[in-house]
C-alpha cells in the first residue's frame, strides 16, 4: 500500500476510534453517575418541600434565594459560617489561581467576579501560557541527559541490547514517577485534607497532573485551615515539578517508541526528527551535556543529516 494512503487510513482509522472511545466513555459515566444524581436530586426535592411544609417562606422567594446562593458558590463565596475563607483573592490564593491558568489545569473553583478580570485572565493566559511550556521545555531538556541518556547508556554498557534497555528505563522511569508524584502525595493530601480518602487524593493528583482540572478536589480550601498560604505555595511547587516529570515521561516513550519501530509503523514524526534542532541548541546552555554530546557544528548544520547521523538510544554506548 502506498505510504500516503497508508497515513491516511491510519489517520481515519485514529478518528474513528477516537469518536468511539468517546461514546463509550459517554455511556459508562452516564450508567455510573446518572443514578446518584437522580437519587440526590430527588432528596434535595423532599428537603425543599420539608423546608417549605415548616416555614411561611413561599416557594418563590426560596427559589430566588437559593440562585443567589448557588450563584455566589459558583464564584466560591459560600453562606455557610464555617465554610467560607478569609478571602479568595489574597495574595496566595492570587498566585494559586494564576498558577492553574499558565499551567492549564483550571479547577475552576476561582473564578473571576470581573469583566476587567476575565479580559485580564485572557490576555494573561495568552502570554503565560506559551511562556509556561517553555520553561517547562527548557527543564526536561535538561533533565534528558541525566534522568534518561546516561541512565540508558549505563544499561547498554552492562551489557543489555539497547531495545531492552530503554524498555527497561521507561518502566524504572514510569515506576519512580508513580511513587514520587502520585502515591506520595496522595498520602500527604489525604492526610493535610481531612475530608479526602487516599483514593481522592490519587485521583486529585491524576486529574491535575494531566492538567484535566475537574474542580471537584481542590487542596487548601477547607475552613480553618492552618498555614494556608504556605500549603497553596507548596501545591503549585508540585504541579510544576509534577507537570515536568509528565513531560519527561513522554518524551522518555516516543523516544522508546523510536528505537521500537512504533512510530514509524503508526506513520509519526520520530521523536529525534521533531526536536532535533531543539536538542542541538538547547534554550538553557547546559556545560556538562555540551561536553557529553556530540552537537553539529554550524557548518555542518546547515548539511543534510544522513539516517545514521540523528541521535538515538543506539548512539548512547558510542562513548
Amino acid at each position: 500500500m502506498h505510504s500516503a494512503s497508508k497515513s491516511w487510513l491510519l489517520l481515519t482509522g485514529f478518528i474513528l476510534f477516537y469518536i468511539i472511545y468517546l461514546l463509550f466513555g459517554a455511556l459508562v459515566f452516564s450508567s455510573i453517575e446518572r443514578p446518584v444524581e437522580d437519587k440526590l436530586r430527588n432528596e434535595m426535592e423532599a428537603l425543599k418541600q420539608e423546608f417549605l411544609n415548616q416555614s411561611c417562606v413561599n416557594p418563590a422567594s426560596l427559589e430566588h434565594f437559593l440562585v443567589k446562593v448557588l450563584t455566589a458558590n459558583k464564584y466560591g463565596v459560600s453562606v455557610l459560617k464555617n465554610s467560607s475563607v478569609s478571602s479568595n483573592w489574597d495574595l496566595a490564593s492570587s498566585m494559586f489561581f494564576a498558577n492553574t491558568l499558565v499551567t492549564t489545569v483550571g479547577y475552576g473553583h476561582t473564578t473571576p467576579l470581573s469583566d476587567m478580570g476575565k479580559t485580564f485572565s485572557i490576555v494573561y493566559s495568552l502570554i503565560g501560557v506559551p511562556f509556561t511550556m517553555l520553561v517547562l521545555t527548557a527543564c526536561v531538556q535538561r533533565l534528558m541527559f541525566p534522568l534518561v541518556f546516561a541512565p540508558v547508556g549505563v544499561l547498554q554498557r552492562s551489557g543489555m541490547e539497547p531495545r531492552p534497555a530503554t524498555a527497561l528505563h521507561f518502566l524504572l522511569l514510569l515506576v519512580l514517577v508513580v511513587l514520587c508524584f502520585f502515591v506520595a502525595p496522595a498520602a500527604v493530601f489525604s492526610t493535610v485534607e481531612v475530608s479526602w480518602s487516599f483514593l481522592d487524593g490519587m485521583y486529585f493528583c491524576f486529574i491535575s497532573l494531566c492538567t484535566i482540572g475537574l474542580g471537584d478536589f481542590v487542596p487548601g480550601t477547607q475552613p480553618g485551615q492552618k498555614y494556608r498560604s504556605l500549603y497553596q505555595v507548596s501545591v503549585m511547587a508540585y504541579l510544576f515539578l509534577g507537570l515536568m516529570m509528565m513531560y519527561l515521561l513522554l518524551r522518555s516513550f516516543h523516544k522508546m517508541a523510536d528505537l521500537h519501530g512504533l512510530t514509524t509503523f503508526l506513520q509519526l514524526p520520530r521523536c529525534e526528527e521533531s526536536d532535533l534542532d531543539e536538542d542541538r541548541e538547547p534554550i538553557v546552555e547546559n556545560q556538562q551535556e555540551e561536553q557529553t554530546r556530540p552537537y553539529l557544528t554550524e557548518k555542518a548544520a546547515s548539511k543534510p543529516l544522513e539516517p545514521g547521523s540523528q541521535p538515538s538510544y543506539n548512539s548512547i554506548n558510542k562513548g
